[in-house]
Protein backbone atom coordinates (compact mmCIF):
# COMPACT_ATOMS: atom_id res chain seq x y z
CA UNK A 1 0.00 0.00 0.00
CA UNK A 2 2.60 2.27 0.64
CA UNK A 3 4.71 1.20 -2.32
CA UNK A 4 7.74 3.47 -3.67
CA UNK A 5 6.90 6.47 -5.84
CA UNK A 6 8.94 4.92 -8.99
CA UNK A 7 6.24 1.59 -8.54
CA UNK A 8 3.87 3.86 -7.81
CA UNK A 9 3.84 5.43 -11.04
CA UNK A 10 4.26 2.53 -12.80
CA UNK A 11 1.00 1.16 -11.40
CA UNK A 12 -0.56 5.08 -12.56
CA UNK A 13 0.94 4.25 -15.90
CA UNK A 14 -0.77 0.64 -15.95
CA UNK A 15 -3.91 1.30 -15.43
CA UNK A 16 -4.23 4.61 -17.54
CA UNK A 17 -2.18 2.11 -20.24
CA UNK A 18 -4.70 -0.44 -20.01
CA UNK A 19 -8.32 2.16 -20.18
CA UNK A 20 -6.42 4.15 -22.29
CA UNK A 21 -6.08 1.16 -25.05
CA UNK A 22 -9.39 -0.15 -24.74
CA UNK A 23 -10.19 4.01 -25.40
CA UNK A 24 -8.28 4.30 -28.59
CA UNK A 25 -10.48 1.05 -29.70
CA UNK A 26 -13.99 3.18 -28.47
CA UNK A 27 -12.94 5.81 -30.02
CA UNK A 28 -12.10 3.72 -33.62
CA UNK A 29 -15.69 2.46 -32.85
CA UNK A 30 -17.15 5.63 -32.32
CA UNK A 31 -15.94 7.32 -34.83
CA UNK A 32 -18.01 4.56 -37.23
CA UNK A 33 -20.65 5.39 -34.91
CA UNK A 34 -21.50 8.31 -34.44
CA UNK A 35 -20.25 9.45 -38.45
CA UNK A 36 -23.29 7.23 -39.30
CA UNK A 37 -25.91 8.80 -36.18
CA UNK A 38 -25.05 12.17 -37.13
CA UNK A 39 -25.72 11.64 -40.83
CA UNK A 40 -28.99 9.36 -40.36
CA UNK A 41 -30.65 11.58 -37.90
CA UNK A 42 -28.70 15.41 -38.32
CA UNK A 43 -28.07 17.41 -34.97
CA UNK A 44 -31.64 17.50 -34.03
CA UNK A 45 -32.09 13.07 -33.74
CA UNK A 46 -28.81 13.62 -31.99
CA UNK A 47 -30.38 16.11 -29.68
CA UNK A 48 -33.60 13.87 -29.17
CA UNK A 49 -31.27 11.26 -27.82
CA UNK A 50 -29.64 13.87 -25.12
CA UNK A 51 -32.79 14.75 -23.98
CA UNK A 52 -34.21 10.68 -23.45
CA UNK A 53 -30.92 10.17 -21.72
CA UNK A 54 -30.96 13.21 -19.65
CA UNK A 55 -34.45 12.79 -18.99
CA UNK A 56 -34.38 9.09 -17.50
CA UNK A 57 -30.58 9.69 -16.11
CA UNK A 58 -32.48 11.59 -13.82
CA UNK A 59 -34.67 8.85 -12.80
CA UNK A 60 -32.32 6.31 -12.70
CA UNK A 61 -29.82 8.76 -10.16
CA UNK A 62 -32.88 9.74 -8.30
CA UNK A 63 -34.03 5.74 -7.80
CA UNK A 64 -30.83 4.40 -7.41
CA UNK A 65 -29.09 5.89 -4.42
CA UNK A 66 -25.22 6.02 -5.09
CA UNK A 67 -24.95 2.01 -4.69
CA UNK A 68 -22.56 1.60 -7.66
CA UNK A 69 -20.46 3.88 -6.30
CA UNK A 70 -20.42 3.36 -2.72
CA UNK A 71 -20.06 -0.56 -3.43
CA UNK A 72 -16.79 0.16 -4.87
CA UNK A 73 -15.56 1.87 -2.00
CA UNK A 74 -17.02 -0.60 0.92
CA UNK A 75 -15.85 -3.82 -1.65
CA UNK A 76 -12.29 -1.82 -2.32
CA UNK A 77 -12.14 -1.58 1.90
CA UNK A 78 -13.61 -5.05 2.33
CA UNK A 79 -10.79 -6.18 0.01
CA UNK A 80 -8.10 -4.44 1.66
CA UNK A 81 -8.98 -6.19 5.34
CA UNK A 82 -8.40 -10.04 3.08
CA UNK A 83 -10.87 -11.14 4.61
CA UNK A 84 -13.53 -13.37 2.26
CA UNK A 85 -16.37 -13.77 4.06
CA UNK A 86 -17.05 -10.13 4.78
CA UNK A 87 -15.73 -9.55 0.38
CA UNK A 88 -18.77 -12.12 -0.20
CA UNK A 89 -21.25 -10.48 1.80
CA UNK A 90 -20.65 -6.86 0.54
CA UNK A 91 -21.17 -8.33 -2.89
CA UNK A 92 -23.99 -10.47 -2.43
CA UNK A 93 -25.61 -7.49 -0.86
CA UNK A 94 -24.66 -5.28 -3.76
CA UNK A 95 -26.07 -7.45 -6.05
CA UNK A 96 -29.20 -7.96 -4.50
CA UNK A 97 -29.99 -4.00 -3.42
CA UNK A 98 -28.79 -3.25 -7.66
CA UNK A 99 -32.05 -5.34 -8.47
CA UNK A 100 -34.17 -4.15 -6.14
CA UNK A 101 -33.31 -0.68 -6.99
CA UNK A 102 -33.63 -1.40 -10.70
CA UNK A 103 -37.12 -2.69 -10.69
CA UNK A 104 -38.16 0.49 -8.72
CA UNK A 105 -36.23 2.76 -11.02
CA UNK A 106 -38.27 1.40 -14.00
CA UNK A 107 -41.42 1.27 -12.03
CA UNK A 108 -41.30 5.41 -10.74
CA UNK A 109 -39.90 6.29 -15.03
CA UNK A 110 -43.20 4.29 -16.09
CA UNK A 111 -45.27 6.51 -13.56
CA UNK A 112 -43.84 9.52 -14.40
CA UNK A 113 -43.29 9.09 -18.45
CA UNK A 114 -45.94 11.83 -18.97
CA UNK A 115 -45.00 14.60 -16.41
CA UNK A 116 -41.30 13.40 -17.79
CA UNK A 117 -42.35 14.31 -21.28
CA UNK A 118 -43.98 17.20 -20.60
CA UNK A 119 -40.91 19.68 -18.39
CA UNK A 120 -38.73 18.06 -21.15
CA UNK A 121 -40.60 18.77 -24.47
CA UNK A 122 -43.50 20.91 -23.64
CA UNK A 123 -46.06 18.35 -24.12
CA UNK A 124 -46.92 14.56 -23.58
CA UNK A 125 -46.06 12.73 -26.81
CA UNK A 126 -42.61 11.71 -25.72
CA UNK A 127 -44.12 9.34 -22.40
CA UNK A 128 -44.75 6.46 -24.52
CA UNK A 129 -40.54 6.44 -25.64
CA UNK A 130 -39.41 7.68 -21.75
CA UNK A 131 -41.51 4.47 -20.50
CA UNK A 132 -39.90 1.80 -23.07
CA UNK A 133 -36.75 3.36 -21.60
CA UNK A 134 -37.44 2.37 -17.65
CA UNK A 135 -36.06 -0.97 -19.37
CA UNK A 136 -32.44 0.81 -19.36
CA UNK A 137 -32.85 1.68 -15.64
CA UNK A 138 -33.16 -1.70 -14.85
CA UNK A 139 -30.67 -3.40 -17.28
CA UNK A 140 -27.93 -0.57 -16.12
CA UNK A 141 -28.66 -0.92 -12.19
CA UNK A 142 -28.03 -4.99 -12.58
CA UNK A 143 -24.70 -4.13 -14.91
CA UNK A 144 -23.66 -1.25 -12.31
CA UNK A 145 -23.46 -3.51 -9.44
CA UNK A 146 -21.61 -6.10 -11.57
CA UNK A 147 -19.24 -3.73 -12.40
CA UNK A 148 -19.06 -2.14 -8.69
CA UNK A 149 -17.60 -5.70 -8.15
CA UNK A 150 -14.71 -5.72 -10.44
CA UNK A 151 -13.59 -2.05 -9.98
CA UNK A 152 -13.60 -2.75 -6.16
CA UNK A 153 -11.31 -5.77 -6.40
CA UNK A 154 -9.50 -3.58 -9.09
CA UNK A 155 -9.96 -5.63 -12.00
CA UNK A 156 -8.39 -3.37 -14.43
CA UNK A 157 -8.33 -5.19 -17.45
CA UNK A 158 -11.24 -6.98 -17.38
CA UNK A 159 -12.80 -3.11 -16.74
CA UNK A 160 -11.15 -2.33 -20.10
CA UNK A 161 -12.60 -4.90 -21.60
CA UNK A 162 -16.14 -4.04 -20.16
CA UNK A 163 -15.48 -0.54 -22.22
CA UNK A 164 -14.26 -1.66 -25.23
CA UNK A 165 -17.43 -4.53 -25.29
CA UNK A 166 -19.81 -2.09 -24.33
CA UNK A 167 -18.53 0.14 -27.50
CA UNK A 168 -18.72 -2.43 -30.09
CA UNK A 169 -22.13 -3.75 -29.44
CA UNK A 170 -23.07 0.16 -29.54
CA UNK A 171 -22.04 0.11 -32.87
CA UNK A 172 -22.85 -3.25 -34.02
CA UNK A 173 -26.58 -3.00 -32.67
CA UNK A 174 -27.32 1.05 -33.34
CA UNK A 175 -26.08 1.38 -37.03
CA UNK A 176 -28.32 -0.66 -38.17
CA UNK A 177 -30.92 -0.12 -36.17
CA UNK A 178 -30.83 3.53 -36.99
CA UNK A 179 -30.45 2.94 -40.62
CA UNK A 180 -33.61 1.44 -40.51
CA UNK A 181 -36.27 2.80 -38.44
CA UNK A 182 -34.66 6.30 -38.20
CA UNK A 183 -35.62 8.78 -35.33
CA UNK A 184 -37.99 5.65 -34.33
CA UNK A 185 -34.88 3.50 -33.61
CA UNK A 186 -33.52 5.73 -31.20
CA UNK A 187 -35.68 4.19 -28.47
CA UNK A 188 -34.80 0.60 -29.38
CA UNK A 189 -30.96 1.33 -30.20
CA UNK A 190 -31.31 2.85 -25.91
CA UNK A 191 -32.42 0.02 -24.55
CA UNK A 192 -30.39 -2.68 -26.67
CA UNK A 193 -27.39 -1.04 -26.18
CA UNK A 194 -28.46 -1.59 -22.07
CA UNK A 195 -29.22 -4.67 -21.97
CA UNK A 196 -26.09 -6.09 -23.42
CA UNK A 197 -24.51 -4.35 -20.19
CA UNK A 198 -25.75 -7.27 -18.73
CA UNK A 199 -24.56 -9.88 -20.36
CA UNK A 200 -20.55 -8.18 -20.43
CA UNK A 201 -20.77 -7.57 -17.16
CA UNK A 202 -21.72 -10.58 -15.59
CA UNK A 203 -19.02 -12.32 -18.42
CA UNK A 204 -16.30 -10.67 -16.22
CA UNK A 205 -18.01 -11.22 -13.15
CA UNK A 206 -18.41 -14.72 -13.03
CA UNK A 207 -14.63 -15.17 -12.93
CA UNK A 208 -14.06 -13.60 -9.75
CA UNK A 209 -13.60 -16.71 -7.28
CA UNK A 210 -15.62 -15.77 -3.78
CA UNK A 211 -16.20 -17.78 -0.74
CA UNK A 212 -19.76 -19.57 -1.12
CA UNK A 213 -22.49 -18.09 2.00
CA UNK A 214 -25.47 -17.99 2.72
CA UNK A 215 -27.07 -14.79 3.48
CA UNK A 216 -31.26 -13.90 4.14
CA UNK A 217 -33.12 -10.80 2.91
CA UNK A 218 -33.49 -9.53 6.41
CA UNK A 219 -29.57 -9.83 6.78
CA UNK A 220 -29.16 -8.35 3.25
CA UNK A 221 -31.09 -5.44 4.35
CA UNK A 222 -28.67 -5.03 7.49
CA UNK A 223 -25.80 -5.26 5.80
CA UNK A 224 -26.84 -2.70 3.27
CA UNK A 225 -27.59 -0.08 5.75
CA UNK A 226 -23.76 0.97 5.38
CA UNK A 227 -24.05 1.01 1.55
CA UNK A 228 -27.31 2.85 1.37
CA UNK A 229 -25.96 5.36 3.85
CA UNK A 230 -22.41 6.89 2.23
CA UNK A 231 -24.69 5.92 -1.27
CA UNK A 232 -27.59 8.68 -0.71
CA UNK A 233 -24.37 10.98 -0.52
CA UNK A 234 -23.01 10.11 -4.27
CA UNK A 235 -26.81 9.78 -4.78
CA UNK A 236 -27.39 13.69 -4.16
CA UNK A 237 -24.24 14.67 -5.99
CA UNK A 238 -25.20 12.41 -8.77
CA UNK A 239 -28.75 13.62 -8.85
CA UNK A 240 -27.13 16.72 -8.45
CA UNK A 241 -25.28 16.54 -11.16
CA UNK A 242 -28.11 14.83 -13.25
CA UNK A 243 -30.49 17.49 -12.47
CA UNK A 244 -27.94 20.52 -14.18
CA UNK A 245 -27.29 18.49 -16.93
CA UNK A 246 -30.88 17.96 -17.68
CA UNK A 247 -31.94 21.87 -16.75
CA UNK A 248 -28.71 23.08 -19.04
CA UNK A 249 -30.38 21.09 -22.08
CA UNK A 250 -33.68 22.31 -21.42
CA UNK A 251 -32.38 25.83 -21.10
CA UNK A 252 -30.64 25.22 -24.53
CA UNK A 253 -33.76 23.70 -26.12
CA UNK A 254 -36.15 26.60 -25.11
CA UNK A 255 -33.36 29.07 -26.23
CA UNK A 256 -31.82 27.71 -29.32
CA UNK A 257 -33.86 24.43 -30.36
CA UNK A 258 -33.28 20.87 -30.86
CA UNK A 259 -30.26 21.78 -32.72
CA UNK A 260 -28.22 23.75 -30.10
CA UNK A 261 -29.07 20.95 -27.87
CA UNK A 262 -27.53 18.50 -30.45
CA UNK A 263 -24.33 20.96 -31.04
CA UNK A 264 -23.93 20.97 -27.16
CA UNK A 265 -24.22 17.32 -26.93
CA UNK A 266 -21.57 16.86 -29.84
CA UNK A 267 -19.26 19.28 -28.17
CA UNK A 268 -19.49 17.96 -24.77
CA UNK A 269 -18.52 14.22 -26.54
CA UNK A 270 -15.75 15.37 -28.16
CA UNK A 271 -14.64 17.18 -25.42
CA UNK A 272 -14.05 14.42 -22.96
CA UNK A 273 -12.99 11.89 -25.82
CA UNK A 274 -8.92 12.03 -25.54
CA UNK A 275 -9.07 12.76 -21.87
CA UNK A 276 -11.84 10.20 -21.15
CA UNK A 277 -9.37 7.35 -20.43
CA UNK A 278 -7.04 9.52 -18.42
CA UNK A 279 -10.34 10.46 -15.48
CA UNK A 280 -11.31 6.82 -16.55
CA UNK A 281 -8.42 5.45 -15.04
CA UNK A 282 -8.57 7.71 -12.07
CA UNK A 283 -11.79 5.74 -10.98
CA UNK A 284 -11.57 2.58 -11.91
CA UNK A 285 -7.97 2.32 -10.09
CA UNK A 286 -7.01 5.25 -8.44
CA UNK A 287 -10.16 5.51 -6.09
CA UNK A 288 -10.11 2.46 -5.15
CA UNK A 289 -6.04 2.34 -4.56
CA UNK A 290 -6.48 5.89 -2.52
CA UNK A 291 -9.44 4.38 -0.09
CA UNK A 292 -6.77 1.58 1.22
CA UNK A 293 -4.28 4.36 2.41
CA UNK A 294 -7.01 7.26 3.36
CA UNK A 295 -6.00 7.51 6.83
CA UNK A 296 -2.27 7.80 5.95
CA UNK A 297 -2.49 11.95 4.84
CA UNK A 298 1.53 12.05 3.90
CA UNK A 299 0.47 9.22 1.62
CA UNK A 300 -2.59 10.04 0.16
CA UNK A 301 -1.08 13.30 -0.75
CA UNK A 302 1.78 11.82 -2.32
CA UNK A 303 -0.73 9.85 -4.32
CA UNK A 304 -2.55 12.56 -5.53
CA UNK A 305 0.13 14.60 -6.73
CA UNK A 306 1.76 11.31 -8.67
CA UNK A 307 -1.53 10.99 -10.28
CA UNK A 308 -1.81 14.80 -11.43
CA UNK A 309 1.96 14.82 -12.71
CA UNK A 310 1.32 11.13 -14.52
CA UNK A 311 -2.38 12.76 -15.92
CA UNK A 312 -0.67 16.30 -17.02
CA UNK A 313 1.82 14.73 -18.84
CA UNK A 314 -0.68 12.23 -20.65
CA UNK A 315 -3.09 14.85 -21.40
CA UNK A 316 -1.27 18.09 -22.49
CA UNK A 317 -0.80 16.83 -26.08
CA UNK A 318 -3.79 15.82 -26.35
CA UNK A 319 -5.63 18.84 -25.08
CA UNK A 320 -3.41 21.05 -27.36
CA UNK A 321 -3.95 18.76 -29.98
CA UNK A 322 -7.87 18.92 -29.99
CA UNK A 323 -7.77 22.24 -29.61
CA UNK A 324 -5.34 23.09 -33.09
CA UNK A 325 -7.40 20.14 -35.25
CA UNK A 326 -10.89 20.73 -33.44
CA UNK A 327 -12.59 21.73 -37.11
CA UNK A 328 -11.28 18.40 -38.50
CA UNK A 329 -12.19 16.36 -35.28
CA UNK A 330 -15.77 18.00 -35.94
CA UNK A 331 -15.90 17.03 -39.42
CA UNK A 332 -14.53 13.78 -38.90
CA UNK A 333 -16.86 12.31 -36.10
CA UNK A 334 -20.27 14.17 -37.19
CA UNK A 335 -20.72 16.55 -40.18
CA UNK A 336 -20.13 19.89 -41.49
CA UNK A 337 -23.75 20.72 -40.02
CA UNK A 338 -21.91 20.46 -36.59
CA UNK A 339 -19.58 23.13 -37.33
CA UNK A 340 -21.26 25.57 -34.44
CA UNK A 341 -19.95 23.29 -31.95
CA UNK A 342 -16.51 24.33 -32.38
CA UNK A 343 -16.52 27.59 -30.41
CA UNK A 344 -18.01 25.64 -27.75
CA UNK A 345 -15.40 22.85 -27.97
CA UNK A 346 -12.71 24.83 -27.33
CA UNK A 347 -14.04 27.01 -24.46
CA UNK A 348 -14.34 23.28 -23.02
CA UNK A 349 -11.38 22.45 -23.26
CA UNK A 350 -9.58 25.04 -21.32
CA UNK A 351 -11.97 23.55 -18.96
CA UNK A 352 -10.68 19.81 -19.28
CA UNK A 353 -7.14 20.83 -19.04
CA UNK A 354 -8.42 22.45 -15.30
CA UNK A 355 -10.23 18.52 -14.31
CA UNK A 356 -6.99 17.25 -14.88
CA UNK A 357 -5.64 18.91 -12.26
CA UNK A 358 -8.86 18.94 -9.87
CA UNK A 359 -9.71 15.36 -10.18
CA UNK A 360 -7.19 13.65 -8.19
CA UNK A 361 -8.44 15.78 -5.40
CA UNK A 362 -11.94 15.09 -5.29
CA UNK A 363 -11.81 11.60 -4.98
CA UNK A 364 -9.72 12.36 -1.25
CA UNK A 365 -13.29 13.43 0.12
CA UNK A 366 -14.61 9.84 -1.16
CA UNK A 367 -11.67 7.72 -0.28
CA UNK A 368 -11.95 9.12 3.39
CA UNK A 369 -15.61 9.31 3.15
CA UNK A 370 -16.31 12.35 4.11
CA UNK A 371 -19.44 12.27 2.68
CA UNK A 372 -21.42 16.12 4.29
CA UNK A 373 -18.19 17.63 2.94
CA UNK A 374 -18.59 15.86 -0.41
CA UNK A 375 -21.90 16.77 -0.96
CA UNK A 376 -21.45 20.77 -0.09
CA UNK A 377 -18.49 20.68 -2.54
CA UNK A 378 -20.77 19.28 -5.06
CA UNK A 379 -23.74 21.59 -4.57
CA UNK A 380 -21.41 24.49 -5.10
CA UNK A 381 -19.95 23.50 -8.00
CA UNK A 382 -23.38 22.35 -9.85
CA UNK A 383 -25.32 25.55 -8.53
CA UNK A 384 -22.53 27.93 -9.88
CA UNK A 385 -22.33 25.80 -13.29
CA UNK A 386 -26.04 26.15 -13.77
CA UNK A 387 -26.09 29.69 -13.12
CA UNK A 388 -23.14 30.36 -15.18
CA UNK A 389 -24.59 28.46 -18.07
CA UNK A 390 -28.10 30.65 -17.63
CA UNK A 391 -26.14 34.12 -18.16
CA UNK A 392 -24.04 32.42 -20.71
CA UNK A 393 -26.70 31.23 -22.94
CA UNK A 394 -28.36 34.94 -22.18
CA UNK A 395 -25.15 36.84 -23.76
CA UNK A 396 -23.57 34.61 -25.87
CA UNK A 397 -25.68 31.96 -27.34
CA UNK A 398 -24.23 28.45 -27.61
CA UNK A 399 -20.41 29.33 -26.92
CA UNK A 400 -21.91 30.67 -23.59
CA UNK A 401 -22.11 26.96 -22.45
CA UNK A 402 -18.87 26.03 -23.23
CA UNK A 403 -17.79 29.71 -21.43
CA UNK A 404 -19.37 28.06 -18.23
CA UNK A 405 -17.97 25.10 -18.43
CA UNK A 406 -14.66 26.34 -18.46
CA UNK A 407 -15.63 28.90 -15.84
CA UNK A 408 -16.92 26.28 -13.40
CA UNK A 409 -13.75 24.41 -13.39
CA UNK A 410 -11.90 27.44 -12.71
CA UNK A 411 -14.32 27.61 -9.47
CA UNK A 412 -13.83 24.44 -8.78
CA UNK A 413 -10.41 23.92 -8.99
CA UNK A 414 -9.48 26.47 -5.98
CA UNK A 415 -12.25 25.11 -4.32
CA UNK A 416 -11.03 21.69 -4.01
CA UNK A 417 -7.52 22.65 -3.28
CA UNK A 418 -8.49 25.13 -0.26
CA UNK A 419 -10.70 21.82 1.27
CA UNK A 420 -8.52 18.96 0.59
CA UNK A 421 -5.75 21.35 2.15
CA UNK A 422 -7.77 21.94 4.99
CA UNK A 423 -8.60 18.35 5.34
CA UNK A 424 -5.27 16.52 4.56
CA UNK A 425 -2.46 19.37 4.11
CA UNK A 426 -2.33 18.75 0.58
CA UNK A 427 -0.10 21.11 -1.19
CA UNK A 428 0.64 20.66 -5.01
CA UNK A 429 4.69 19.43 -5.26
CA UNK A 430 7.09 21.34 -7.09
CA UNK A 431 7.34 19.03 -10.22
CA UNK A 432 3.08 19.50 -10.21
CA UNK A 433 3.51 23.06 -9.88
CA UNK A 434 6.33 23.18 -12.91
CA UNK A 435 4.17 21.24 -15.02
CA UNK A 436 1.10 23.60 -14.30
CA UNK A 437 3.65 27.02 -15.22
CA UNK A 438 4.75 24.79 -18.32
CA UNK A 439 1.28 23.50 -19.64
CA UNK A 440 -0.83 26.31 -19.42
CA UNK A 441 0.58 28.56 -21.27
CA UNK A 442 0.97 25.93 -24.22
CA UNK A 443 -3.12 25.35 -23.93
CA UNK A 444 -4.08 29.49 -23.75
CA UNK A 445 -1.80 29.74 -27.02
CA UNK A 446 -3.23 26.55 -29.02
CA UNK A 447 -6.40 28.49 -27.95
CA UNK A 448 -5.76 31.85 -29.76
CA UNK A 449 -3.69 30.61 -32.76
CA UNK A 450 -6.47 30.36 -34.86
CA UNK A 451 -7.74 33.67 -33.73
CA UNK A 452 -4.18 35.47 -34.64
CA UNK A 453 -3.12 33.08 -38.00
CA UNK A 454 -4.71 31.96 -40.68
CA UNK A 455 -6.18 28.37 -40.58
CA UNK A 456 -3.67 26.43 -42.01
CA UNK A 457 -1.09 28.62 -40.68
CA UNK A 458 -2.33 28.45 -36.75
CA UNK A 459 -2.51 24.20 -37.40
CA UNK A 460 0.84 24.04 -38.22
CA UNK A 461 1.78 26.00 -35.31
CA UNK A 462 -0.30 24.12 -32.98
CA UNK A 463 1.19 20.67 -34.82
CA UNK A 464 4.48 22.02 -33.65
CA UNK A 465 3.43 22.47 -30.54
CA UNK A 466 1.80 19.36 -29.40
CA UNK A 467 4.82 17.63 -31.25
CA UNK A 468 7.57 19.81 -28.47
CA UNK A 469 4.70 18.54 -25.43
CA UNK A 470 5.00 15.11 -27.02
CA UNK A 471 8.40 14.68 -26.53
CA UNK A 472 8.56 16.71 -23.39
CA UNK A 473 5.86 13.83 -21.62
CA UNK A 474 7.58 10.94 -22.88
CA UNK A 475 11.03 12.19 -21.48
CA UNK A 476 9.61 13.01 -18.32
CA UNK A 477 7.55 9.76 -17.65
CA UNK A 478 10.69 8.01 -18.97
CA UNK A 479 12.73 9.52 -15.91
CA UNK A 480 9.96 8.99 -13.67
CA UNK A 481 9.08 5.40 -14.63
CA UNK A 482 12.49 3.77 -14.97
CA UNK A 483 14.11 1.85 -17.75
CA UNK A 484 11.65 -0.95 -18.09
CA UNK A 485 9.31 1.64 -19.32
CA UNK A 486 11.76 3.06 -22.24
CA UNK A 487 10.66 2.58 -25.70
CA UNK A 488 12.98 -0.41 -26.02
CA UNK A 489 11.23 -2.26 -23.55
CA UNK A 490 7.26 -0.43 -24.16
CA UNK A 491 6.33 -3.32 -27.15
CA UNK A 492 6.89 -5.91 -24.43
CA UNK A 493 5.23 -4.13 -21.34
CA UNK A 494 2.21 -3.20 -23.88
CA UNK A 495 1.61 -7.00 -25.15
CA UNK A 496 1.79 -7.83 -21.13
CA UNK A 497 -0.70 -5.30 -20.16
CA UNK A 498 -2.85 -5.95 -22.95
CA UNK A 499 -3.45 -9.39 -22.20
CA UNK A 500 -7.16 -8.85 -21.25
CA UNK A 501 -9.64 -11.01 -18.98
CA UNK A 502 -6.69 -11.27 -15.97
CA UNK A 503 -6.06 -8.90 -12.86
CA UNK A 504 -3.85 -6.36 -12.67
Amino acid sequence: MTASPRGSYGQILKSTTLVGGSQVINILLGIVRTKFMAVLLGPEGIGLAGLYQAATGLVGTLTGLGVGSSGVRQIAEAAGTGDETAIARTIVTLRRIALILGVIGMLVTIVLCRPLSRATFGNGDQAPAIALLSLTLLFGSISGGQTALIQGLRRIRDLASLSVLGAFFGTLLGIPIIYLWGRNGIVPMLIAVSATGILTSWWYARKIPLRSISIGWRETFAEGRGLLKLGLVFMASSLMSSAVMYLIRVIIVRDLGLDGVGLYQAANTLSNLYIGFILGAMGMDFYPRLTAVAHDNPTCNRLVNEQTEVGLLIAAPGIVATLTFAPLVIHLFYSAAFVPAYEVLRWQIIGIFLRVISWPMGFVLLAKGRGRVFFWTELAANAVHLGLVQVGVALHGLEGTGMAFCALYVFYTGMMFVVIGYLSGFRWSRAVLGLQVLIAPCVVAAFLLPKLFAPRLAMALGGSLTLVLAGHSLHRLGALLGPEWRLGALPARLKSLFHLGKSI
